[in-house]
């Protein structure tokens, strides 16, 4: 049924878009006369039969093209295209192109007649349906109906542009698949029917006279834009009328007196009709038929990014086979994912838990339950959009509700999200509470959110999350599939020796054109491994600087760390906007430690972003760690693209600071930054994030009496660590 309707709706698209080229086509011909449409009926009849024998019928098109059936001098019948003002020829009618016949027909029925009509009209009521849970789901992501139209946090290109495209042609598709459905409803006679029957009014004497036209009010208070039709007496008997096709109904009209004898309007479902059809094709208007345009294309890509993120659900959505069941299991672990993302860290727990010799179970926050034996839950959990539960967690309010466990259990909740939404781990805070209430619930740890699925973050909550339970556990970071297509050769064009961290900056120059800033990321996969080793780019000219420190059986590190100048390897750039330089911000605070200063070493040597104040601060072992990255920094004093430079040293006995403590010491730089709506970066190690973040948090509770999360969720703190 999905495969069939995808074929369906992917023929009328690919039709759609050639049916809008017609009205565009048609609408660029030079027959209509411009001001016609304010030409009166009696003036454009009166020049018709000056100048022809006998007329048949006027027709104004949508393109307002006015066509005229006549006899000529001749006694040759004609359609032609005229100007109306002088009824003179200008044009032969347009003959409808091959392709548009086949496009129409195959658009309308599929060459299937009845049939294919009524698929035709499914599908597009199918399009409609989905339009409208498109909006749903758009509201519930963005976090209410208000905040429709509110910036998107682009997840990925797929997830980005289906939604950001998507609120652009909502009503274009609406309108599309409305009027497909009601022209299909009225092509099978399934709507009321509208019968229009004449009265005539007509009590002018046989031997009445003819006025001239130009004393007929009727034809001089319409105009022919008021006017589809025209067809003229057959004869001069009295009783034969002009008929006018008008486009609210329809009026019959005396030719001998030019009264009204008998005038019926369009009900309600005739009007939709018209209305339906213009809507529908675009006909005499070439801006709604771009729009229409557009709106195809734009349906071919939803099809494609829907069946993108499909699939990539389906892919991210690692299953994990239990080797126990959730009454014989002592660890549960409840999942709550929307793209399947959260399920590899739930199976990098999962095994680390069985190398330990534990008992898991497995599942997913919609299935939860009693569990007989269990002794600990831990529940990973994403938000969907700006707060909402994932699909697999709706039920999982009332499901705690109604449950009743067997046991005491310890439990330890990690929220992944993004803080570049509002709502950041929003409903992972709702589970704590929903589990703070129950009596027999008691947290082994706090509620530790992780942002934009940091690997590194998510093994650090291990080990504390270990260490709460008394368990030594060692997470692996799971397999990335290798896309050799984005993999580009690496030159090695100057590096440093080893300092005294066993630490090195090694200049790398892409052989071909590249495009990266600084703060995106280097992945590599050394001697043909599947987990690939990401690496902070700083950008310096045309080339990138990575920082590294080598440990001793480090496979990347050492990797590294054997390479020569002119030495190239493959490796892969992925972009990391959450972490770039903010130009707009009037201040940014650049904290790192160690290795992590790479990014900002290019930072600040941006000519671009020497308009924003910028501040470093940075923390390593002694004053020999700092050396090999004093001349980035002197350049960029010397250059007056730093405003202020403080470093510290934790084994210098006489200046001993961590960099934690030159944040303390410059709580005002930091206050005054937050409040004037500045960004403050961090990169480097997990243990030092944390430290700072401790220190942040202090400085805008005490100086600013507001907590650091309404900063994060203005995306005023950007980190980027490991």
């Amino acid at each position: 049924m999905a495969i069939s309707s995808s074929i369906f709706m992917l023929l009328a698209s690919l039709t759609g878009i050639v049916l809008a080229f017609e009205p565009i086509s048609n609408q660029v011909k030079p027959y209509a006369v411009e001001e016609a449409q304010s030409l009166s009926v009696a003036q454009t009849i009166s020049a018709l039969q000056a100048r022809y024998d006998e007329v048949v019928s006027v027709e104004i098109d949508q393109n307002d093209f006015v066509q005229a059936s006549v006899f000529t001098d001749e006694g040759q019948n004609e359609d032609f295209y005229i100007n109306p003002f002088t009824a003179e020829k200008i044009g032969d009618i347009i003959e409808k192109d091959p392709i548009f016949k086949f496009a129409t027909n195959l658009h309308r029925s599929l060459f299937l007649k009845s049939t294919g009509r009524f698929i035709v009209g499914f599908v597009s009521f199918l399009l409609f349906l989905m339009a409208v849970t498109g909006v749903l789901l758009i509201v519930k992501r963005q976090g209410g109906v208000t905040k429709f139209f509110s910036k998107v946090v682009k997840e990925d290109f797929d997830q980005y542009y289906h939604i950001i495209i998507g609120r652009y042609t909502l009503i274009p598709i609406i309108i599309i698949t409305l009027t497909g459905v009601y022209l299909s409803l009225e092509k099978f006679s399934l709507l009321p029917e509208e019968k229009i029957s004449h009265q005539f009014n007509d009590d002018t004497p046989s031997d009445a006279t003819k006025l001239p036209l130009s004393d007929f009010d009727s034809f001089n208070t319409l105009t022919l834009s008021d006017v589809k039709r025209i067809e003229f007496p057959f004869s001069d008997a009295i009783e034969d009328y002009y008929f006018l096709k008008l486009k609210d109904g329809e009026i019959y009209v005396n030719q001998y007196n030019g009264n009204i004898v008998s005038q019926q309007d369009y009900g309600l479902v005739s009007k939709a009709s018209s209305l339906s059809m213009v809507l529908h094709t675009g006909q005499g208007s070439i801006s709604w038929s771009l729009v229409l345009l557009v709106t195809c294309f734009a349906i071919l890509f939803f099809m494609y990014s829907g069946f993108a993120m499909t699939v990539k659900g389906k892919k991210n959505k690692i299953k994990i086979k239990n080797k126990y069941n959730k009454d014989s299991a002592e660890y549960i672990l409840l999942i709550g994912s929307e793209m399947g993302s959260t399920f590899g860290f739930a199976k990098s727990l999962y095994n680390a838990l069985i190398a330990e010799g534990k008992s898991v179970f497995v599942s997913e926050l919609n299935q939860y339950t009693s569990y007989k034996n269990a002794q600990h839950l831990v529940v990973l959990t994403a938000t969907y959009g700006d707060g909402a539960p994932p699909t697999n967690a709706r039920n999982f309010e009332k499901l705690v509700k109604i449950t009743q466990q067997n046991n005491d259990l310890q439990y330890a909740i990690v929220g992944f999200g993004s803080l570049a939404y509002k709502g950041f781990c929003e409903f992972a805070i709702g589970v704590e509470r929903m589990l703070q209430v129950q009596t027999k619930f008691s947290p082994s740890l706090p509620l530790h959110k992780i942002n934009n699925q940091s690997f590194n973050e998510f093994k650090s909550w291990v080990n504390s999350w270990g260490k709460a339970v008394n368990l030594n556990l060692k997470v692996e970071e799971p397999e990335r599939q290798i896309n050799t297509k984005k993999m580009m050769p690496f030159r090695v064009v100057k590096r440093t020796d080893l300092n005294s961290d066993q630490s090195f900056i090694i200049e790398l120059q892409p052989t071909k054109k590249a495009t990266f800033v600084s703060g995106d990321l280097l992945s590599i996969y050394p001697k043909e491994e599947k987990v690939a080793r990401q690496y902070s780019i700083g950008k310096i000219g045309d080339n990138m600087v990575l920082s590294i420190k080598k440990h001793e059986f480090g496979v990347c590190s050492n990797y590294l760390n054997d390479l020569m100048v002119e030495d190239t390897f493959l490796a892969q750039i992925e972009e990391n906007t959450d972490f770039h330089f903010s130009n707009s911000a009037k201040e940014v605070v650049m904290i790192s430690n160690g290795t992590g200063i790479a990014p900002f070493i290019g930072m600040i040597n941006q000519e671009k972003n020497k308009a924003v104040k910028s501040y470093l601060f940075w923390g390593g072992r002694t004053n020999a760690s700092f050396k090999m990255y004093a001349p980035f920094v002197d350049k960029s004093f010397y250059a007056k693209r730093l405003s202020g430079l403080y470093v510290g040293f934790s084994k210098e006995e006489s200046q001993k600071r961590y960099v934690q403590d030159l944040i303390f010491e410059k709580a005002d730089l930091m206050a005054r930054v937050l409040k004037n709506g500045g960004v403050i970066m961090i990169c480097g190690s997990v243990a030092m994030e944390t430290e700072v973040m401790k220190v942040l948090e202090h400085i805008a509770v005490t100086k600013l009496n507001t907590f650091l999360s309404v900063f994060q969720a203005k995306n005023q703190i950007k980190t980027d660590c490991y």
